[in-house]
C-alpha cells in the first residue's frame, strides 16, 4: 500500500502543482500565459488520451508491469521536465509524465483489490481515497512551499528521487495478477485517444471561448461521432477495451453515475468557491486560502472511516446520506451573507468535506466489488475516468454559469452543485434495489 500510495500521490498531486508556478514558468521561458497553460493542458491531456488502453493493458500483461513501467515513465518525465529550457521541450515532457501517471492511475484500484482480501477492501479503499483526496487538497500548498525556496523546476526534479525509491518498493511489494492472454486492440486504443482527446480539447476551447464557439462544437460534434463508432465496434467484442460490458452491469453504471455527478459538484464548488469567499464574503487571499482548508481536512478525517463502515454498510446508505450532507452544506454555503464569521463558514465547509469522504470510498469500493476480478483493471480504469470526466464536466459548467450569469455566479454555481448532490444521492440510493450479480470474487 505504501508502494501503490506513493504512486498515485505523485500522480495528483503534479495535476495541481504546475497551475501555481505558470506565471514563473512563463516569465523563465518567455512566453505567454495562454501558451504557458499548455503545461497543464499536455499532462491532463496524456492521462485522459490513455487511461483506458492502459486499463485494458494491465489485464492483459499483468497490474504490476503497467504500474511500474508508468512509475518509471513518470519519473524519466519529471527529470525532463526539470531540465527543460523551453517551453516546447517542457511540454513534451509534461505529455511524457502525464503517459507515467496514466499507467499509475490505470491499475491503482486494480492493485488495491489484490491487496486486501475481500472482506477488508473497503479499508484499503479508504485509505486509497484519503491518499487522493489530501493530495489533490494540498497539490496548491506543496507548490507554494517549494516555490518559496527554490526555482519551478524543483517542483518535478523532487518526484526523481521518490519515483526511484517508490521504483524498487514496487518491484518487491506488488502483488502479481493473472493475465488475460488477450492480444491488445491498437485501432480501439487509438481510437479511444481520438475520442478522449477530441473531448478534452473541445471542453477546454468552450471553457476558454476561443475563437467563438465554432471551433470548441466542431471537436465536442467530433468526439461524440468518434465515441458513437467506437462503442458500436467495442459492442461485438466480449471483454472490450471500453468496458461496455460493465456498464450492463445494474449497480456499476450506477454507481458510475453517482460518481461523475458528484465529481461535476465537487468541481464546480472547487471554482467557485474562492471567487464566492473574496467577491461576495469580502475575505483577503490568505483568507480564503485558509477557509478553504475545512473541506479536504474534514474528508480525509471521514474517508478511512467510510472505507471501513463500506464492508458492513451497503454503499446505496453511505453515498446516499454523504451527498444529502454535501448537498445541504453546498446550499448553506450559497446562502451565505458578508457578515458571516469564519465559524459560520468553517462548519459549513467541513459539512460538505465530511459528506463527500463518506460518499467517495464506498462507492469506489462497489465500483472495483461489483466488476468480475479478471476484469479490475477496466473497473479501476473506470473509475478514474469518471474522477477525471465529472472534474472537466464541472469546470466547463462553472465557465458556462459564470458567463451567463455575471454578479451572482458563484452562488449559482453552489446552488447547482447542490441539486447535481442530490441527484448523485437518488442515483446511490437506488443501488440499494438493484440485487448483487454473482462475479468472480474469489
Amino acid at each position: 500500500m505504501l508502494a501503490i500510495a506513493l504512486g498515485i500521490g505523485m500522480s495528483v498531486i503534479d495535476s495541481s502543482v504546475a497551475n501555481i508556478a505558470l506565471p514563473s514558468i512563463a516569465r523563465a521561458l518567455d512566453s505567454t500565459p495562454a501558451e504557458s497553460i499548455w503545461v497543464v493542458n499536455a499532462y491532463q491531456l496524456a492521462i485522459v488520451m490513455t487511461l483506458l488502453p492502459l486499463a485494458a493493458l494491465g489485464e492483459q500483461v499483468g497490474y504490476r508491469r503497467v504500474y511500474q513501467t508508468g512509475l518509471v515513465i513518470f519519473t524519466a518525465g519529471s527529470l525532463a521536465c526539470a531540465l527543460s529550457h523551453s517551453l516546447t521541450t517542457l511540454i513534451i515532457s509534461r505529455a511524457s509524465q502525464g503517459l507515467g501517471a496514466a499507467g499509475v492511475m490505470s491499475v491503482n484500484g486494480a492493485l488495491v483489490r489484490f491487496t486486501y482480501p475481500r472482506a477488508l477492501l473497503g479499508r484499503g479503499v479508504g485509505l486509497n481515497a484519503l491518499v487522493v483526496s489530501m493530495c489533490a487538497a494540498l497539490g496548491p500548498s506543496i507548490a507554494s512551499a517549494i516555490l518559496a525556496v527554490g526555482s519551478w523546476q524543483w517542483l518535478f526534479a523532487v518526484n526523481v528521487p521518490i519515483g526511484i525509491v517508490n521504483s524498487v518498493l514496487a518491484a518487491r511489494a506488488l502483488p502479481a495478477s493473472e493475465r488475460s492472454g488477450r492480444s491488445f486492440d491498437w485501432t480501439s486504443g487509438v481510437l479511444n485517444a481520438v475520442v478522449f482527446g477530441l473531448f478534452f480539447l473541445g471542453v477546454d476551447a468552450f471553457t476558454h471561448l476561443r475563437a467563438g464557439g465554432a471551433p470548441a462544437g466542431g471537436l465536442l460534434v467530433a468526439a461524440t461521432i468518434a465515441a458513437a463508432y467506437l462503442f458500436h465496434r467495442q459492442a461485438r467484442v466480449a471483454q472490450p477495451l471500453i468496458p461496455i460490458d460493465l456498464l450492463r452491469i445494474r449497480i456499476f453504471a450506477l454507481s458510475m453515475a453517482v460518481s461523475v455527478c458528484a465529481f461535476t459538484a465537487y468541481t464546480l464548488a472547487f471554482v467557485a468557491l474562492p471567487f464566492y469567499f473574496e467577491s461576495a464574503l469580502h475575505r483577503t487571499q490568505v483568507q480564503t486560502g485558509l477557509l478553504m482548508t475545512p473541506w479536504p481536512v474534514a474528508l480525509g478525517l471521514m474517508a478511512p472511516i467510510a472505507g471501513r463502515l463500506a464492508d458492513r454498510v451497503p454503499a446505496g446508505i453511505l453515498g446516499g446520506i454523504g451527498l444529502i450532507m454535501l448537498s445541504a452544506g453546498l446550499a448553506l454555503l450559497a446562502g451565505l451573507t458578508p457578515t458571516a464569521t469564519v465559524f459560520d463558514i468553517g462548519w459549513r465547509m467541513a459539512l460538505c468535506g465530511l459528506g463527500f469522504g463518506l460518499f467517495q470510498s464506498p462507492n469506489n469500493r462497489t465500483l472495483l466489488s461489483s466488476a468480475p476480478r479478471s476484469r479490475s483493471g477496466a473497473a479501476g480504469g473506470m473509475q478514474a475516468t469518471a474522477r477525471l470526466v465529472g472534474m472537466t464536466a464541472g469546470a466547463a459548467l462553472a465557465a458556462l454559469v459564470f458567463r451567463l450569469a455575471p454578479g451572482r455566479s458563484e452562488s449559482v454555481s453552489l446552488y447547482i452543485g447542490a441539486g447535481l448532490a442530490i441527484l448523485a444521492a437518488v442515483a446511490s440510493t437506488l443501488r440499494l434495489a438493484v440485487a448483487p450479480q454473482r462475479t468472480d470474487h474469489a
